[in-house]
């Protein structure tokens, strides 16, 4: 049977012989309400799962206002002991802003962090 988690996602996504689960938080545009309503629904999700999980974090195509940074950054942070590896994947001004504002507010993360342009490049660094 396949399961699919709130976002749309299968679960397990099966990558590579790896497991990865994707976080869909892309597309919402301006719509952080939305984005909020889902990241909670994930949130339960995963904290629901038995296991640490490589989790891949899609944000093209969503305006990362200091709001959904901060919601987001408490989302990763609630879900940090679920987390074995953790890729985050937009484009390039997107990431670099959230970098910097997860190193500044968000403490010392305990799963490893990579940030991405190319959503292959990041499934195949969370399977390595």
């Amino acid at each position: 049977m396949i399961l699919k988690s709130p976002g749309g996602s299968i679960f397990p996504y099966y990558y590579k012989g790896g497991e990865i689960h994707c976080l869909k938080y892309g597309s919402f545009h301006t719509d952080s309400k939305a984005l909020f309503d889902l990241m909670k629904a994930e949130e339960a999700f995963i904290l629901g799962q038995p296991k640490r999980l490589a989790v891949w974090v899609d944000l093209y195509e969503t305006r990362l206002t200091k709001e959904v940074m901060r919601e987001l950054s408490g989302n990763l942070i609630r879900l940090q002991p679920h987390i074995r590896k953790l890729a985050i994947v937009g484009n390039y001004f997107s990431r670099h802003r959230l970098h910097r504002y997860l190193r500044k507010h968000a403490g010392q993360a305990a799963a490893a962090i990579q940030y991405y342009d190319d959503p292959e490049d990041a499934k195949t660094w969370l399977v390595m």
